[in-house]
């Protein structure tokens, strides 16, 4: 008896972290599907007062999506969660901001351009495959990683989660933040720029840019000097000459290796 009370509270631990493990999958995919017709479509139009409300629903994203990827964020969640379940919570929290601009976005009817014809079709062009470009671009760094299912398929299986070792291949040959870039594609590339889409445009491409410097300290965090000397040879994006996004200095090497291990970016 002491045995079967000592047993259920861990089965029933390790019950509830297998659903919300699946779940988080689950709702990943219910909330990239309505991410892709809100940023296709835009919402429906309500009123063109409202543009400081959508400002705040667009940045409550940004914010919450960079405040949970800090180091210090990651730190104090460990100790009620465990670490492989921080890519899971993070993909839930993700979600949830997302969901929250989408069902409360008040869209303008203003008209800020209206491409037609050709110019419209190949607009639309560029943006599908800036989709196709985003997923492309998480992939290079582990599609799993990014969604929380290869740290909870670890949980699951009972092994531990390997450290990850960034290696640079593919488009991180020539850009730091392919992800970033593709995912600047997906709103800025429409045929039809409403005034509120516009707001949104200007609020996350600052986030992009911002969240760009952010992932580059966090990694240089994590992994020390291999990811300042990449820093020094690839730039954060094209054409950047000058900046914190631009190629690093070159510094002088740190003898002392970091002892952290690396998470989800």
């Amino acid at each position: 008896m002491k045995t079967l009370a000592t047993a259920m509270p861990r089965l029933q631990t390790r019950m509830l972290g297998m659903l919300f493990g699946l779940s988080t999958q689950a709702f990943f995919a219910f909330t990239v599907w309505h991410l892709f017709w809100f940023l296709r479509d835009g919402g429906a139009v309500q009123s063109h007062a409202a543009l400081l409300f959508d400002a705040l629903l667009a940045l409550q994203f940004a914010v919450a999506h960079s405040l949970l990827l800090l180091p210090r964020s990651r730190t104090f969640i460990s100790k009620i969660l465990p670490g492989e379940m921080f890519g899971s919570l993070f993909t839930v929290a993700t979600c949830i901001g997302l969901l929250t601009m989408i069902n409360f976005w008040q869209a303008s009817p203003i008209v800020v351009w209206q491409a037609e014809g050709w110019t419209a079709t190949a607009i639309r062009a560029c943006f599908y495959s800036s989709w196709l470009a985003l997923f492309y671009s998480l992939s290079l760094t582990g599609f799993g990683y990014q969604t929380g299912w290869t740290q909870w398929l670890h949980w699951f299986r009972q092994e531990r989660l390997p450290r990850r070792e960034f290696v640079p291949h593919s488009l991180y040959r020539w850009l730091r933040h392919p992800v970033y870039l593709s995912f600047a594609g997906l709103v800025w590339f429409t045929p039809r720029m409403t005034l509120d889409h516009a707001v949104l445009t200007a609020m996350w491409t600052a986030y992009i840019l911002v969240g760009s410097c952010l992932k580059d300290q966090r990694l240089a965090f994590y992994l020390g000097d291999s990811y300042r000397d990449y820093c020094a040879r690839v730039p954060g994006y094209p054409l950047m000459f000058v900046g914190p996004l631009a190629k690093w200095p070159k510094q002088a090497p740190n003898n002392v290796a970091p002892e952290r291990s690396l998470v989800a970016s």
